[in-house]
């Protein structure tokens, strides 16, 4: 794991892009002693940025008059070329198709591997409600882009099973797709008074795992919980074909 570069993209909000963002990268921190740069494009809602010790770099795209300036996004495209290590970049539902827009228009994904650098796509599906939206978002940002793929299933709200029961990777959307899939990583539902809850404080806190080791505002069984849950999740990562 070394010098790649991560997008989180999908067009929903709401969905858990920063809660992968800040997964993924701790899992990199732990794999890799080169440098993590870590940015946060979303303008309305820059939680990623809020985790302090992840020292992640909030981009501003935002003008005065409350548009999206696309030639801002040369910052963040500079920053992460100026310097070799892992980046990871967390985007909100309002940058999505401006930041996209940009990356194609501008080749950027050609530039960073010309460049010796990894490039790799998480995208975000979500189950019950949210799940004709976020698979269309991926099918968007499977079609409109070249590089490998992350999917990440997130479990929170609900199955990823359609009306018709019929589970997204057994869709004829995955199906079309999946040859550009490195891996997938599924946010497991859990009991949402124990897992759920301690999460979300997590979460709510902004704190990494390992603050979350070192606190004494969480209680063993919480630690507990907390590790169970980091655990999978890293050991999915580590089945991913990077």
């Amino acid at each position: 794991m070394r010098n790649t570069v991560h997008f989180i993209l999908q067009g929903k909000g709401g969905i858990g892009k920063t809660l992968v963002s800040t997964i993924l990268a701790q899992w990199i921190a732990g794999k890799d002693e080169s440098p993590l740069r870590c940015y946060d494009t979303d303008q309305e809602n820059a939680t990623f940025s809020r985790y302090k010790s992840l020292n992640v770099k909030h981009v501003p795209v935002m003008t005065d008059a409350r548009t999206i300036d696309p030639k801002r996004f040369d910052t963040l495209m500079i920053d992460i070329l100026e310097e070799d290590g892992n980046c990871v970049i967390d985007n909100g539902a309002n940058t999505f198709s401006p930041l996209v827009a940009y990356l194609i228009e501008n080749d950027c994904f050609s530039l960073l591997q010309e460049s010796g650098r990894k490039v790799y796509i998480h995208t975000i599906v979500g189950g019950g409600d949210t799940l004709h939206d976020t698979a269309m978002g991926f099918l968007s940002t499977a079609k409109s882009t070249k590089v490998p793929l992350v999917l990440w299933e997130n479990e929170h709200f609900g199955q990823l099973v359609s009306a018709s029961g019929k589970s997204f990777i057994e869709s004829q959307t995955y199906a079309d797709n999946a040859a550009r899939l490195v891996g997938r990583v599924v946010l497991s539902q859990r009991n949402a008074d124990t897992f759920g809850a301690d999460i979300k404080k997590m979460n709510t806190a902004r704190m990494t795992f390992n603050e979350v080791k070192e606190s004494d505002k969480f209680n063993v069984m919480e630690k507990q919980r907390i590790k169970v849950v980091f655990r999978d999740l890293y050991e999915q990562l580590d089945q991913v074909n990077w």
